[in-house]
């Protein structure tokens, strides 16, 4: 373990590096699960072979050019009801990092991070560990393409194509603890009265006509998303639908 000097109080003092592994999100939940994890532990790998994604989909990473991390959150209490809370203030964490660089990033439902135009440039994954009505841990995988040029498929990009430069990974995963540190601790002190605004404010095609598919291709308005997650789309015929991750796609 190592320490990556990040000005924050818990996320980022106890580190464990892997030269490789299969899922940094895997081997953080198999140290919670033998109790050798402890809060603001991160898991870091520069080669991560079998990343995950929402839907089970992968996450390839060329090595040495991305960042591939996990960080275990232990919370003292946290309901369950506040678990998209939790999703929200990470995703407006991340989001307010990327846009220092590069200002067209938005965020797209549920915790992907995408430039409208030039495509995905990163992505989320939270799993969660519940005990009754109370999450005991979260680990949060995140996955951001920074420094790589080249992609095996389409619809995706990196910081450094965007913006035109090469970037520290050390200083980018530093900007990123902290400011998720501090939106992590907004949740704990619920401070929270501004996040959902805020992360509907920066969500990709709110508010915007767009295809979607729900088993049918349709033309429809995101208008908000609900307390507990689901995306809010608005049909052509003035109706509104709740969707949960697997119940729409983007077209």
């Amino acid at each position: 373990m190592y320490k990556i000097l990040a000005n924050t109080q818990n996320l980022g003092k106890d580190v464990v590096y892997l030269t490789e592994c299969h899922s940094t999100n895997d081997v953080a939940l198999e140290f919670i699960r033998s109790g050798k994890a402890s809060h603001g532990m991160v898991f870091w790998t520069q080669k991560q072979t079998k990343g995950k994604g929402q839907r089970g989909n992968s996450w390839f990473s060329e090595p040495d050019k991305n960042l591939t991390f996990s960080i275990v959150l232990k919370h003292s209490a946290l309901d369950v009801s506040s678990i998209f809370l939790l999703n929200v203030a990470v995703s407006l964490a991340v989001h307010a990092v990327l846009r220092e660089f590069i200002d067209s990033i938005l965020i797209k439902w549920p915790n992907d991070f995408v430039d409208a135009k030039k495509g995905k440039i990163g992505g989320m994954l939270i799993e969660n560990s519940i005990s009754g009505h109370q999450v005991e841990y979260s680990v949060i995988g995140l996955g951001i393409n920074v420094n790589q040029s080249q992609f095996p498929f389409p619809g995706a990009t990196s910081l450094s194509l965007l913006a035109n430069r090469e970037f520290s990974l050390e200083s980018l995963i530093q900007d990123l603890l902290l400011s998720m540190e501090t939106n992590y601790m907004k949740v704990v002190r619920g401070e929270v009265s501004t996040l959902l605004p805020a992360y509907l404010n920066h969500l990709y095609r709110f508010q915007q006509w767009a295809m979607y598919d729900d088993g049918a291709a349709f033309e429809g308005k995101i208008v908000g998303v609900s307390s507990d997650g689901r995306l809010l789309v608005q049909k052509q015929n003035g109706e509104t639908h709740r969707y949960s991750l697997k119940s729409i796609k983007f077209l």
